[in-house]
């Protein structure tokens, strides 16, 4: 449908009518002209929406005012409740649309106020439910003044408390329940004023006027009244709640009292409130749950390709002989080694081998929670605590009740919010942001770190007192270079999980691969190690591995060789320990005993000289 138009006096009716319209060149992005009540809805004077511009009226709504007013044009009419006007005191207003084109191709638009469309169907439906009450009432009203006039056996027996009032607001009547609700007897209440004994106070204790009660608007109005949040004051001086119904009583159209029927909703209110705190502590439960749910799903995602610890050195040996010792304890555990080494997989092992491992292990990388976000994402915070705090959000350490907490690149935590972190594992309770209730907490910690903590404290960049409260149990997690026989195992299962991601034949891992893997000294350790696999696995040619590596030295040309392995098996313990003793043996040939110092054996063989010795200690070598 197409509106002639030719000129922009729209006339008498355009600005007469009550409903609020536009007439809009989407061509020109222009407001050409707007009616009385379309000024009015949207708070801007007429002469200021004539020079305004369409998309001003809708910032940072371009592409829903082309497709809306593209889609008048091509279908004669459209509608849209996307459209939301900035008004003129900035609020947004909650619009619907109607769009009809105009023969000189600008658009008439007409706009309808969703939120009083919906109090209109409110009201509406309102009206509905109280001529159905009032209806009902009257039913009510004449059983009552039958009940009365012909049968008070009837009246006594009801178990709701029901009394009359006259015009004056003086009682005439009283039930034996409303007797025993009152506490007061029937010849002590009738003749009295009933609002001054029973209903003279508010529930918050405040003064109720008569000209205020409903009970006696019911014989003033003429209309039913029901209330279910107030409360009748007893004989003794106590209230209870009540929920009343007041009808007016009439003999030939005149208005002659009201009557009353009230019932005690004390045990209602309670079983309320009962099922009001049920469902609160539903709610909490429910969004932990959700979050870690959530938070279990992430870490499933997170790539951990194996759920053990794997390698046979004697520094694996060593580590697994702690984790056993100290998984049992609720002791907190600070383990410590070079980046890639695994150290979240100690921590790891540690909670599996723990009674704690039915609840879950929550991990927080310290170094990738901003500063002020710190207290938010350790301890949660409640609704409205900050900017941006739309809802309650349950913190790690809640999270991580009952079970194991482990933080992850401690030693990045702040200076200034280190002795936040050390009051609750002193504690062990804790607030959320914005909010005063304090929690308790059980958890186990264990922390992680790649810094040397005793520095940092000597250099004033960690709390002395929070390293002593994480260094319990210290663990440290050797570098890869320090157990190169561990080496072709780590590979063998990186390759297998690589080629099975891939959808690829799993590439065989030779001796040669095996020896080249090991002579690298690996400054990125087993994370390094695992990019590498997964890159040769990648980059394979006839199901042989071509590795990305730096080149190094030749192999150390040693005066036992180590037996060749067979590559049809994996090298057994015994195997292993033979040619770790002949490396060290050669090593220690060459160097003429020597094991520290640039050209010592430990040098040589790219171990740590304190490795060294031990290994030698293990298989009962000397330096001569």
């Amino acid at each position: 449908m197409v509106i002639e138009t030719g000129h922009d006096d729209f006339g008498a009716v355009f600005e007469q009518l009550p409903e609020p319209m536009l007439v809009l060149d989407p061509n020109a992005d222009r407001i050409v002209d707007a009616n009385p009540a379309a000024a009015r809805l949207l708070g801007y004077d007429r002469e200021t929406l004539r020079v305004m511009a369409a998309s001003a009226l809708h910032p940072g709504q371009v592409p829903a005012l082309i497709v809306f007013t593209q889609g008048a044009l091509a279908k004669g009419h459209w509608w849209s409740q996307a459209l939301i006007p900035r008004h003129a005191d900035g609020k947004s207003l909650r619009l619907e649309y109607a769009a009809s084109p105009l023969s000189d191709g600008r658009l008439l638009l007409t706009l309808s106020d969703l939120d009083a469309r919906r109090r209109r169907v409110i009201d509406g439906q309102a009206d509905q439910h109280m001529r159905a009450g009032i209806a009902e009432w009257q039913r009510m009203e004449r059983i009552f003044r039958d009940i009365e006039r012909e049968n008070q056996l009837i009246l006594r027996a009801a178990g709701e408390g029901i009394y009359g009032v006259n015009a004056d607001g003086i009682t005439t009547f009283i039930n034996p329940a409303a007797e025993r609700m009152l506490g007061w007897l029937a010849t002590d209440l009738v003749g009295k004023d009933m609002h001054a004994t029973v209903h003279h106070t508010r529930p918050d204790g405040a003064h109720y006027p008569h000209h205020d009660c409903p009970i006696y608007a019911a014989f003033r109005d003429g209309a039913v009244h029901q209330v279910d949040s107030e409360v009748f004051w007893r004989k003794d001086g106590t209230a209870f709640p009540v929920e009343y119904t007041s009808t007016p009583i009439r003999d030939r159209g005149q208005l002659l009292g009201a009557v009353i029927v009230f019932r005690d909703i004390s045990q209602r209110r309670e079983a309320e409130e009962r099922l009001r705190s049920a469902l609160a502590e539903v709610d909490s439960l429910r969004e932990r749950l959700e979050l870690e749910n959530a938070y279990l799903k992430e870490e499933i995602r997170f790539e951990s390709h194996h759920q053990g610890i794997i390698g046979r050195s004697l520094a694996i040996e060593a580590t697994l002989r702690q984790i056993d010792l100290v998984a049992g304890t609720d002791a907190t555990v600070l383990v410590t080694g070079e980046s890639g080494t695994g150290k979240e997989l100690i921590a790891r092992a540690i909670h599996e081998a723990s009674r704690r491992r039915e609840r879950p292990l929550i991990r927080v990388n310290c170094a990738a929670v901003p500063r002020e976000l710190f207290e938010s994402e350790f301890f949660g915070h409640s609704k409205g605590a900050f900017t941006g705090a739309l809802r309650d959000r349950v913190g790690r350490f809640e999270l991580a009740d009952g079970g194991t907490l482990f933080l992850d690149e401690v030693g990045e935590i702040p200076l200034d919010l280190q002795g936040k972190l050390l009051r609750v594992l002193q504690e062990r309770s804790f607030e959320r942001v914005g909010e005063e209730r304090t929690r308790a907490v059980d958890i186990r910690l264990v922390a992680a770190t790649n810094r040397d903590l005793k520095e940092e404290v000597r250099r004033g960049r960690f709390r002395e007192d929070l390293y002593f409260r994480l260094n319990v149990f210290p663990l440290a997690a050797s570098p890869l270079r320090e157990r190169p026989e561990d080496i072709a195992l780590i590979a063998q299962h990186f390759l297998k999980g690589a080629a099975r991601r891939l959808n690829i034949p799993e590439p065989r891992l030779t001796e040669g691969d095996a020896r080249r893997l090991a002579r690298y000294s690996w400054p990125g350790n087993v994370r390094e190690l695992e990019n590498v696999i997964e890159r040769a696995a990648i980059l394979a040619v006839g199901g042989r591995l071509r590795f990305d590596l730096p080149e190094t030295e030749p192999p150390l040309r040693l005066a036992t060789p180590p037996a060749v392995l067979p590559t049809d098996r994996p090298p057994t313990e015994t195997d292993r320990r033979a040619r770790d003793r002949a490396e060290i043996a050669a090593a220690l040939a060459l160097t003429g005993g020597r094991v520290f110092g640039p050209n010592g054996a430990a040098a040589l063989l790219g171990l740590r000289p304190t490795t060294l010795a031990s290994r030698m200690k293990a298989h009962r070598l000397e330096k001569r």
